[in-house]
């Protein structure tokens, strides 16, 4: 197999007359190293089915095929999604270990087989969102490594008490441990995005509750940190109708109501949301 580099990624592309989308987060890597590098952090190997989000000219798609059982490619734009197979049969012997589909990832519910990795450089405008929406529908992922914008990837990995931890991190949180893995340069893409990058890594553990506890929790979560700044029976008042209510309930679940949404871990989110009624 060749692996693509920064000429052939700009051929692709002048043959196709496609000049990359901002609306669609197109920043294409250009170099071959990154896209192995990438693979061997996710730990990808010949029992895993790789899905990969936006795979673009298919850089970092060539990379997963040598590594990988088989490849599933979900591609938004159509010229994109057609021209990936025809890349990938000329780079590789084995083009049928592809399977490309063409759709918006946020709308995906099914996939023709069950992936365990998640491996992608995901559009950074909705990499939070597409993240999450993965983690939700396809539970055989287990790991993953993501390309995301650098700040992105800080909220992701973040810890309680940090400045970065919010809303991505705990949501995170359910479904697994996330932790930064590296950072990547801007001259690594075509064309260069004007913010940093860096890799996200993930282990998927057992969700801490079912999907009603699930739905109840992140509502807690989403008021807890719209003021991140106020403290917990204040955050909670209009969920809980006042913050007296609000702090009875977060006294019955262990919870200090002086604390901000920021000082908790997601068992705690789970302790209040438990406490719920049923229409919460």
């Amino acid at each position: 197999m060749t692996l693509l580099g920064a000429a052939q990624i700009r051929e692709l592309a002048a043959a196709l007359d496609l000049k990359p989308s901002k609306s669609l987060g197109q920043n294409f890597v250009i170099d071959s190293n990154v896209c192995t590098k990438i693979v061997r952090i996710a730990g990808v190997t010949q029992n895993d089915i790789a899905l990969e989000i936006g795979p673009g000219l298919g850089s970092l798609t060539l990379a997963l095929l040598q590594n990988a059982a088989s490849v599933v490619a979900v591609e938004i734009d159509h010229r994109l999604a057609t021209q990936l197979p025809i890349t990938v049969s000329e780079h590789f012997e084995s083009p049928q270990n592809l399977t490309v589909i063409n759709k918006d990832a946020l709308a995906l519910s099914e996939l023709p087989v069950q992936p365990t990795v998640l491996v992608a450089n995901l559009p950074y405008n909705v990499s939070v969102p597409v993240l999450l929406h993965l983690l939700e529908k396809f539970p055989t992922i287990n790991s993953g490594v993501v390309m995301v914008q650098a700040e992105v990837a800080d909220r992701l990995a973040g810890k309680p008490g940090t400045k970065e931890y919010g809303i991505p991190s705990v949501k995170a949180a359910w479904w697994a441990d996330v932790k930064g893995a590296g950072s990547v340069s801007r001259s690594v893409f075509w064309p260069a995005p004007n913010v940093d990058s860096k890799l996200v890594s993930f282990t998927r553990r057992a969700t801490p509750g079912d999907e009603t506890l699930r739905k109840k929790t992140f509502a807690i979560i989403d008021a807890a940190f719209a003021q991140r700044r106020k403290m917990l029976r204040s955050a909670l008042s209009s969920t809980y109708g006042s913050s007296a209510a609000a702090e009875l309930v977060l006294q019955s679940a262990g919870i200090n109501p002086t604390l901000r949404g920021e000082a908790l871990e997601i068992t705690d989110f789970c302790a209040i949301a438990s406490l719920a009624p049923d229409n919460f």
